[in-house]
C-alpha cells in the first residue's frame, strides 16, 4: 500500500509502498477514505513525542471502511463505515473501567504508537471499544476531524469545563482545534470572545460565531487579558488554550473571573510557567482534555447530526495523499496556520 513516512525527525517525508497492516485479534484495519492534517502530527515529525519509533507513518484523525476484522472482534465487521478516537483504549485497565478511555494506561495511537493513518490502510486496536459506526451521508472530512480536534475540544469543554448556555467563553488560538471550540461553544449556547495574531484567523472566528475577536499581536499575556475582560468585565467563565504556549496559556488563565475554569488543550513543546498566583488567588481550576473515549461520542454525534455544528465548514483545503508530505512540512513552518487541511486518500494525485 502506499503510506506517508518519514526516517529521521524533522526530514521530510516521502510517499512509498509499504506493506499494509494485519489486524491484531481484537482490532481491524481500515481502508482510509480521509485523514486530518493536525499539528500533533507536526510535534509528532519533529520529534516530540518519545513514544514514536522511526520509520514511521503519522496521521490519527480518520474515517474508512473496515477491510479485515481480528477473530476477537464482535461488534463491527467488514465493510463498517468507522472513525475513532486518536487514543485507542485497551478496556481492561482501572482508567478504562471508570469510563476514562482516554487516559488509558495501556493506549494506542494511529500516527504516535504504532503506524497510522497517511496510508491507504490504517490497523486499529481493540475495536469494539475504540471505533465510532459513521453515517453514510456525512462528509468524510468532517467525520475525519471528529478523532481528535473535535472530540478533545467537546470533551474539554462539556466534560471538563462543563460550559453552560449563557456562559462567556474565550478561546486563545485559533487554529483548527481552537476553531473547533469556537464552533462548539456556539452550538452550545455560549457566548464566545476569540484571541489570534492573525487576522485571517480572527475572521474565521466571527464566521463561525464567535461575538468578540481580540488581535494578540504584539501584546503580553496581561495585556491580552485585558483586552478579554473590558470585552468580559469582571472575567469569562471558561478559558481554552487552543495553541500551547506559555504566554497562551497566561493569557487564558488571567482573562478569567474567581472560580473560572481553564482548559488546556495545545500542546507544549517544553512544560511551561503558568500564573500560579492566579490560580490560587481566584481559586481557578484548571483542566486538561487529552481526547476522549468512544463511549463518549453520542453527545457530539447528535450535534452534527442535529446541524447545531458543522465540521466541514472548517475545512478549507483538501488534498490527495501525494501532497501530505508537502503539506506536513509547511504546517510545521506556519505557526499560525489556520485553515484545516483534509487528505483524501483515495484522491486521485498530483505528482
Amino acid at each position: 500500500m502506499r503510506a506517508v513516512c518519514f526516517d529521521e525527525f524533522s526530514a521530510r517525508p516521502v510517499l512509498r509502498d509499504v506493506p499494509p497492516p494485519v489486524p491484531s485479534p481484537a482490532g481491524v484495519v481500515v481502508r482510509v477514505e480521509a485523514t486530518g492534517l493536525c499539528r500533533s502530527d507536526v510535534h509528532g515529525w519533529l520529534g516530540h513525542d518519545a513514544g514514536i519509533a522511526l520509520p514511521h507513518v503519522p496521521g490519527h484523525e480518520l474515517v474508512g471502511t473496515i477491510e479485515a476484522v481480528g477473530d476477537d472482534v464482535r461488534r463491527f465487521a467488514v465493510g463498517d463505515r468507522v472513525t475513532t478516537p486518536f487514543v485507542c483504549a485497551c478496556g481492561t485497565c482501572p482508567e478504562c473501567a471508570s469510563g476514562n478511555g482516554q487516559v488509558c494506561r495501556n493506549q494506542t495511537q494511529p500516527g504516535f504508537t504504532h503506524a497510522g493513518s497517511f496510508a491507504e490502510l490504517v490497523a486499529l486496536h481493540h475495536a469494539d471499544i475504540n471505533l465510532i459506526a459513521v453515517p453514510a451521508a456525512l462528509d468524510a472530512g468532517a467525520a475525519a476531524l471528529l478523532g481528535c480536534r473535535f472530540a478533545t475540544s467537546y470533551r474539554g469543554l462539556v466534560h471538563q469545563a462543563r460550559l453552560e448556555a449563557g456562559e462567556t467563553l474565550v478561546v486563545v488560538g485559533c487554529g483548527g482545534v481552537g476553531l473547533s471550540a469556537v464552533m462548539i461553544g456556539v452550538a452550545l449556547g455560549a457566548r464566545v470572545i476569540a484571541v489570534d495574531i492573525d487576522g485571517a484567523a480572527l475572521a474565521r472566528a466571527t464566521r463561525f460565531g464567535a461575538e468578540v475577536t481580540i488581535d494578540a499581536g504584539g501584546r503580553s499575556p496581561e495585556a491580552v487579558a485585558a483586552a478579554v475582560l473590558a470585552a468580559a468585565p469582571g472575567g469569562v467563565d471558561v478559558s481554552v488554550d487552543a495553541l500551547g504556549r506559555e504566554e497562551t496559556a497566561a493569557a487564558g488563565i488571567l482573562s478569567l473571573r474567581p472560580r473560572g475554569r481553564h482548559v488546556q488543550i495545545g500542546l507544549f513543546p517544553a512544560d511551561p510557567v503558568i500564573p500560579m498566583g492566579a490560580v490560587i488567588g481566584k481559586e481557578l481550576s484548571v483542566l486538561g482534555s487529552h481526547g476522549m473515549p468512544a463511549r463518549d461520542y453520542p453527545g457530539l454525534m447528535a450535534l452534527v447530526a442535529e446541524g447545531r455544528l458543522r465540521p466541514q465548514d472548517l475545512i478549507e483545503r483538501r488534498i490527495p495523499l501525494d501532497d501530505a508530505p508537502d503539506a506536513l512540512v509547511a504546517m510545521a513552518g506556519d505557526r499560525s496556520a489556520g485553515g484545516v487541511t483534509v487528505i483524501e486518500v483515495g484522491r486521485p494525485g498530483t505528482a
